[in-house]
């Protein structure tokens, strides 16, 4: 398929289809007219790539989501490379989620404290 059919069917652009090639995750071949073709296992790698994409992962820690389907696969978070991002996503959101509620805790302290000034001083004037 060309590129737009692919774009189309991946729902995503031809240019972000050339950026993920430009990264060696799409691979395209060249037909006579030197137009980019792309075979059905390459709409199975954007839908992986645009999925963990979604999810917060960078296009490097993709690459090995997309050579494990490429080895045959039939999900990309099998493979132990793929295993080993996930791992390092996982304590990495687990650390962002410690920070959060460190400066949750702290919030709600300073909005406790805000509150019982503001009801003593309204006591005081009332």
């Amino acid at each position: 398929m060309l590129i737009g059919e692919l774009a189309a069917r991946a729902g995503t652009s031809a240019r972000t289809l050339r950026y993920y090639e430009q990264h060696g995750l799409v691979r395209a071949s060249r037909d006579a007219r030197g137009y980019r073709c792309y075979d059905d296992a390459e709409l199975r790698v954007v839908g992986e790539i645009r999925s963990l994409l979604d999810s917060g992962f960078a296009l490097d820690d993709i690459r090995p989501f997309v050579a494990c389907l490429r080895a045959g696969n039939e999900a990309g978070h099998v493979c132990p490379d793929s295993v080993a991002v996930l791992r390092r996503k996982l304590a990495e959101v687990d650390g962002v989620l410690d920070q959060l509620h460190v400066v949750r805790d702290r919030l709600h302290t300073q909005l406790a404290e805000a509150i019982e000034e503001r009801t003593i001083r309204c006591q005081m004037t009332c």
